[in-house]
């Protein structure tokens, strides 16, 4: 029951729920997920560690870069047979197709130091 508990916590902030949808368009770095939700890159890190914990995205380091990705072959059953469903949902929600498209243009809109 614990893992669920965990994928429905993690869910359960709007913020989390749009980094969830922008990664299913690409991996990010934090810089950009901070530049796109316009939060402080603290309170970015806090929901990727929830998501992470959660068991929904992993860190890769690609050099000097931590790249964030959604977990596509998940290990519980759970996110497994959400997966899906997430991925369906929501898709045309203003604020979802905005982030999606600053994902997609981001090399116009964000630099990272």
């Amino acid at each position: 029951m614990q893992e669920l508990v965990k994928i429905f916590k993690a869910l359960s902030d709007p913020n989390r729920i749009r980094i969830l949808k922008m990664l299913e368009k690409s991996d990010l770095c934090v810089c950009e997920i901070t530049a796109i939700l316009k939060l402080a890159n603290s309170t970015v890190s806090q929901h990727l560690s929830a998501l992470k914990d959660a068991g929904l995205i992993y860190s890769d380091k690609e050099g000097k870069w931590v790249y964030y990705k959604l977990v596509k072959s998940p290990v519980t059953v759970y996110w497994k047979e959400m997966l899906p469903l997430f991925e369906s949902w929501l898709n045309e929600d203003e604020q979802i197709r905005s982030d999606v498209k600053k994902v997609q243009n981001r090399n116009d809109l964000i630099t990272c130091a």
